[in-house]
């Protein structure tokens, strides 16, 4: 997660249009405990059933397919491979929220694993107790300040806020790795980040699952799942605990607990 080259203008006009973005964002409020700031829940229940019907008709299947037929050293090396990618940028956002300690030991972590580690097909920076910890511009923002903004579900992505997604748009346009390769390398690390996904997917199948297919609203279970690790990530970021601020706590299996949100 090589510098970007501002004097491209097909860069300027997004990244314009970005920090636009986030003016507005800046004005949205974090909600507490059990309460859910959707007031565009009907779209996005809309966006749900199409992520979910993908899932069904296509991500779960060739989750199975590739967790049955790849062996598990395979799979994971792949996965590591996508791990080290992603490290760059992580170390450009952890650098941004002032997390100097943590952007340097992944910088280590990245170093390793890329030369030892056989371009990061074996994790040897764990072994050598460098864990990797993770930053996105998302976090950026909420260290800076910045509310979450109103809930949003994406294509593909799944679930998000206004900050999140903006600060997803603005990590991709700003990532590292993704600005040196180009071509057949660009896509090669296309289809490295998409079979580590198919991992993930595979290796929590049962909970996926779960929440897709044995919960009464999968779409409000997936939503308050993802703003209480969400919340619990940023006040990490902040230097917290994750249990308060912009990290309250919930528990969505408490059987007190009640989505106002939910048919």
């Amino acid at each position: 997660m090589p510098a970007i080259e501002l004097q491209n203008p097909s860069l300027i006009r997004p990244l314009a249009l970005l920090m636009g973005l986030t003016a507005l964002v800046a004005c949205g409020q974090t909600t507490g405990v059990g309460q859910v700031n959707d007031p565009m829940e009907p779209m996005n229940r809309g966006v749900h059933a199409v992520n979910k019907g993908l899932d069904t008709a296509l991500v779960r299947p060739a989750s199975k397919a590739y967790g049955t037929v790849v062996p598990n050293p395979l799979r994971q090396g792949v996965s590591n491979v996508a791990d080290t990618l992603g490290l760059p940028g992580v170390v450009v956002n952890q650098v941004l929220q002032a997390r100097v300690g943590e952007a340097t030991t992944n910088t280590l972590r990245f170093a390793v694993n890329a030369t030892a580690g056989i371009g990061g097909l074996f994790d040897v920076a764990s072994v050598l107790g460098m864990p990797k910890t993770d930053a996105d511009f998302g976090q950026t923002l909420a260290v800076w300040g910045v509310g979450e903004g109103p809930y949003v579900e994406l294509p593909i992505e799944g679930p998000s806020n206004v900050r999140d997604t903006v600060g997803f748009a603005v990590d991709l346009a700003m990532d590292p790795v993704g600005n040196v390769f180009k071509g057949d390398d660009a896509t090669a690390t296309l289809a490295i980040e998409g079979l580590s996904r198919l991992n993930d997917r595979y290796r929590y199948s049962d909970t996926v699952d779960s929440i897709l297919y044995d919960s009464a609203d999968s779409y409000a279970q997936l939503r308050l799942l993802y703003q209480q690790n969400r919340r619990h990530d940023i006040a990490k970021a902040k230097g917290g605990d994750g249990n308060g601020a912009d990290g309250d706590f919930i528990d969505p299996y408490e059987d007190d607990f009640i989505d106002p949100y939910a048919d």
